[in-house]
């Protein structure tokens, strides 16, 4: 996702440089930092006898591998698994004099391995089915690491406790495995190198399409204006806040009781008469 957002980013850079500066009468100078163009290669004929040089397009496929010749190594890759899983069928653990804990030891060791077998044969499938997947074709690899070294296990305790003749079977399947696993690293390397050189290329694009752009861009815009640093006053801030207190306080004051008036002919003030 990421290379292909760059990939499209790198893409329409161009065409929105060309429409900033298409009301301009003379093409701007070449940025500094923009590459310089390329030059256009003639074919160069070398004296007879000589070898010419290899293209630098059939260099950058070196060790690439065809999506026919990748499904012909997978179908190897599945005849050493499947004399493999003939081998562990002939394996009779149960009739070999050990100890018991050298059984179990060695039962654990069996199972392992054919549980190692089935995910290796999980991910080959896979990988014939998609050839140019790096992820597949790394996960293949990694699973033939995993069963190779049990296989070197099971083959030395059925030498010991079986067959001499019996063990160095599972030697040479576990040979062959292993040359047909590094035959897979080329193709690997060159999925790894082509996934490098894309993001170096878009990398690179994008820089130059930035400085283009930057370049287009330049003096449109006024500069920015320096602003007096004063400390601001919040006037209204202040005054509601001083009507604010004003009413709380009026609401929580009590109100003053008005003196009642005597009554007029009170009994007592006609006595004093």
């Amino acid at each position: 996702m990421k290379s292909f957002f760059l990939a499209v980013l790198v893409a329409a850079c161009p065409l929105f440089v060309f429409s900033q500066t298409s009301g301009q009468k003379a093409p701007p100078p070449a940025h500094p930092g923009a590459p310089a163009p390329q030059e256009v290669q003639t074919e160069m004929i070398g004296t007879p006898g000589q070898k010419p040089a290899i293209p630098a397009a059939q260099a950058a496929t070196a060790g690439r591998m065809e999506p026919t010749q990748i499904k012909a190594l997978a179908h190897k890759i599945w005849l050493a698994q499947f004399r493999l899983n003939d081998l562990l069928a002939q394996v009779h653990s149960e009739k070999w004099t050990m100890p018991p804990a050298v059984r179990q030891s060695f039962d654990q060791s069996l199972d392992s391995l054919r549980k190692s077998l089935a995910a290796q044969e999980e991910w080959r499938s896979q990988f014939e089915a998609r050839p140019e997947s790096l992820y597949l074709g790394f996960q293949t690899y990694i699973a033939i690491s995993a069963v190779l070294p049990r296989i070197d296990g099971v083959a030395q305790s059925v030498s010991r406790y079986e067959n001499a003749s019996f063990g160095v079977q599972y030697a040479q399947s576990a040979n062959q495995l292993f040359d047909l696993q590094q035959q897979i690293v080329p193709h690997l390397t060159f999925l790894l190198k082509n996934q490098d050189d894309f993001l170096l290329i878009a990398q690179t694009n994008l820089a130059s399409c930035q400085n283009e752009l930057n370049y287009a861009e330049r003096n449109k815009e006024g500069q920015a204006t320096p602003m007096k640093n004063i400390a601001p006053e919040f006037k209204g801030h202040s005054a509601s806040a001083r009507h604010a207190t004003h009413a709380a306080s009026t609401k929580s004051a009590p109100k003053a009781k008005t003196a009642a008036k005597p009554a007029a002919n009170s009994p007592d003030q006609a006595q004093k008469k």
